[in-house]
């Protein structure tokens, strides 16, 4: 974008806000009564999308968590998927007729299937509050990983240490969790709930939780995809404990973490999603946040994917390249949930 934009003079000067009474815990909207499932236990059920910029970490760009809905405007106009796709509408300079070869498919080859993609356009509200994070503890909303959790090298030694999800095994961009979180693409969950158990289907690669009430954890001998889940409702919330995550998973959680997740309906169009990871393995503290699931009028969509499996050899033949031609492996910060492709999922 040529046009230079306003600096954010205002994002200072909320910045006590995003520590005080604005992220106070409410659990819904006032005056919001919670509907109840014919079993007596708050209904969660429907389909919900936490499609939006806002990722899992503050932006650099932001100085807070909380934001007015102008300096939200503002960074949503910095943001890189924002910046790209004006670019991409930008007519080529060459000549009239490569201008319309070049933009039919509105895809310039700058990136990867932007006819799929559903990032959102603006930052999401959580209660009604502008959020640059989901992170809401700590204030800076920050992750507080531990020194040598990040950065980290990318692991070519063969097929079996690749990750889940670029062999489109499973978490692609973390949706399911544990912790859920959004992505360029495929942000839809639908719920369904049994008085035994809640189903959380998530639309990126089918990733399906069945959480049972009132059960006890399994085995720490054997640990599960997506976490050892069981819930129970306290109130008009369902609270969910999930331990045990495999260790092959790309997870907010290690095998010896603790994910605490509450859900709960904050109006008829949004479900409040708040959550606390305690993982002293990965972390210098616990960290907690805050999520908005909107609403969505559609069901997920049917999911395919391959490109990691067909893409394999390669990877693994530029790997065996670099070793020969003497250069070092990239390093690469830790997946955070943000919107930024550079990870080359």
């Amino acid at each position: 974008m040529k046009a230079r934009l306003p600096a954010f003079s205002l994002l200072a000067a909320v910045a006590l806000v995003a520590t005080g009474p604005a992220l106070a815990q409410a659990m819904a909207s006032p005056g919001y009564e919670t509907p109840k499932t014919s079993w007596g236990v708050p209904d969660l059920q429907g389909y919900w999308t936490n499609t939006s910029l806002t990722a899992m970490e503050r932006p650099q760009q932001a100085s807070t968590v909380i934001v007015t809905e102008r300096e939200a405007a503002l960074l949503a106009r910095r943001h890189a998927v924002t910046a790209t796709n004006a670019q991409e509408s930008i007519r080529s300079t060459l000549d009239e007729a490569s201008s319309r070869q070049l933009l039919a498919d509105r895809n310039t080859s700058r990136a990867y299937n932007r006819f799929w993609m559903d990032p959102g356009a603006s930052y999401a509200q959580v209660k009604g509050e502008y959020r640059t994070a989901w992170v809401t503890e700590p204030a800076d909303g920050l992750i507080p990983y531990r020194a040598e959790q990040r950065p980290r090298v990318q692991n070519v030694d063969g097929p079996e240490v690749r990750p889940q999800s670029e062999r489109c095994l499973m978490s692609f961009t973390r949706s399911a969790g544990p912790v859920l979180s959004n992505g360029l693409y495929n942000n839809t969950y639908q719920i369904v709930q049994t008085p035994d158990a809640v189903m959380i289907l998530t639309e990126m690669i089918h990733d399906v939780r069945i959480i049972p009430i009132g059960k006890v954890h399994g085995p720490a001998a054997i640990p599960k995809w997506g976490g050892d889940s069981v819930g129970r409702y306290e109130g008009d919330t369902l609270v969910v404990e999930t331990v045990n995550a495999h260790p092959g998973q790309r997870s907010y959680i290690s095998p010896t973490g603790k994910l605490t997740e509450r859900f709960s309906r904050w109006s008829d169009g949004q479900v409040l999603y708040r959550f606390t990871v305690e993982d002293p393995t990965l972390y210098t503290s616990s960290w907690s946040g805050e999520m908005a699931l909107n609403v969505s009028a559609e069901p997920p969509y049917e999911y395919a994917c391959h490109e990691g499996n067909y893409a394999l050899p390669a990877i693994l033949a530029g790997a065996r390249q670099m070793e020969r031609d003497g250069r070092p492996r990239q390093a690469i910060k830790p997946y955070a949930g943000s919107l930024d492709v550079s990870e080359g999922q």
